[in-house]
């Protein structure tokens, strides 16, 4: 247990620490009604994503690994082929080049992906966030 919670650093930290307020990360949208919120830190990115209703995220693969976590809301969430409703809690863990994508109908859904390293279509933006 006391290893877990360690005060001895091994090392020296590559960056300051920050708070970030979710709603100030302007946002990007690449598909009508999704709205992606990326936060950067040095070797991972969180993503804020927000679905409206009878919203699409096209299937897809990228090289970065990827966690989703939902908040809030559902969607149907297809994963190398199998497709589930997913909802507050759960979660998907996506290896790099699965393929996956998730649809709303008449609900709204809020999640969040962690991509590592951070997902390289959304990088620009997040550093952006980063300057401001």
């Amino acid at each position: 247990m006391t290893e877990h919670f360690s005060t001895e650093a091994a090392g020296t930290p590559v960056a300051p620490g920050r708070y970030v307020r979710v709603d100030d990360v302007e946002a990007v949208e690449f598909v009508e009604g999704l709205e992606f919120r990326p936060v950067l830190a040095e070797n991972t990115m969180a993503n804020f994503v927000s679905f409206a209703e009878n919203t699409t995220a096209p299937m897809h693969v990228h090289a970065e690994e990827q966690i989703t976590i939902v908040l809030d809301g559902e969607f149907e969430f297809t994963l190398d082929g199998d497709t589930r409703v997913m909802r507050a809690g759960d979660v998907a863990v996506i290896p790099s080049w699965v393929p996956h994508g998730a649809r709303t109908t008449n609900t709204t859904c809020r999640e969040i992906d962690v991509f590592n390293p951070p997902r390289e279509s959304l990088l620009d933006h997040a550093r952006k966030q980063n300057d401001r």
